[in-house]
């Protein structure tokens, strides 16, 4: 890793940690390069059951760095790290919806432009009470950026969607849970306690398999027609109950135990 971007591993969930606080961890290049090398480390390791993502400080991410945004504008296009997907051969994972783990955000404060499409990204968000979100792009003369034009609408609907992009208000953490844009609001000093213990429970007692498939079905889905996609609900049914791991489901359940 690199100082931008802090990795650690307990219990079965790796904790990333934006780690530009003195930036309200703005997207920079470092914090890119790191957090994406970070996703596959975890994705890799069959010690990790679920990942979460916060910041240090008082923002999760503030959005792409001002001196990125004009350096962008200086050179009339994107650099290899300017928080774009990314085709490098090192990097497996390019977004969190595509890592068979539950990835959720622990979203400590400032969610804004960059940062509030990797959060989108992300499967789950927690948010402290009172953090900030904004779109942000409409105002910089740009679009929505990075397949948020995708994951926004699902979460909130179309006409919402539209609301938040093209004024890129302000709204907070409460707001975003009547939304639909966050899970949970959860004061800002018991946020990390109450996801790494909604993440640990997860990797206790939930079969990694399950979670890959179900995260799976969720994303892929709803864009099929529904004969499609009942069908292949009984193929991964039918293949579920002949894995290990259904097995030692009804056990623990029947002999109450973990």
């Amino acid at each position: 890793m690199n100082d931008a971007v802090l990795y650690e591993v307990r219990d079965g969930v790796a904790v990333i940690t934006f780690n530009r606080p003195d930036r309200l961890n703005a997207w920079s290049p470092a914090l890119h390069h790191g957090y994406f090398t970070s996703l596959d480390r975890a994705a890799a390791d069959p010690g990790v059951r679920v990942i979460v993502v916060t910041g240090a400080g008082r923002g999760w991410c503030a959005g792409a760095d001002m001196d990125v945004l004009q350096g962008i504008g200086d050179a009339g296009g994107f650099g290899d790290d300017d928080g774009q997907p990314s085709d490098r051969p090192e990097w497996k994972h390019t977004h969190a919806m595509t890592i068979p783990k539950p990835v959720i955000a622990a979203i400590n404060g400032a969610c804004a432009g960059l940062g509030f499409v990797h959060a989108l990204a992300c499967d789950l968000r927690f948010a402290a009470e009172g953090a900030k979100f904004t779109v942000a792009f409409g105002r910089r003369g740009l679009i929505g950026e990075w397949g948020m034009s995708w994951t926004l609408p699902r979460l909130v609907g179309q006409a919402v969607a539209l609301d938040l992009m093209m004024s890129s208000r302000v709204f907070l953490a409460e707001e975003a849970k009547e939304l639909g844009v966050v899970n949970r609001v959860v004061a800002p000093d018991q946020l990390m306690d109450e996801t790494l213990a909604y993440a640990a429970d997860l990797a206790a007692n939930v079969s990694p398999t399950s979670m890959a498939i179900m995260k799976q079905q969720v994303y892929t889905h709803p864009q099929m027609p529904i004969d499609d996609a009942l069908a292949e609900s009984i193929r991964l049914m039918e293949e579920s109950v002949r894995r290990p791991d259904f097995k030692e489901g009804v056990a623990s359940f029947v002999e109450k135990r973990p």
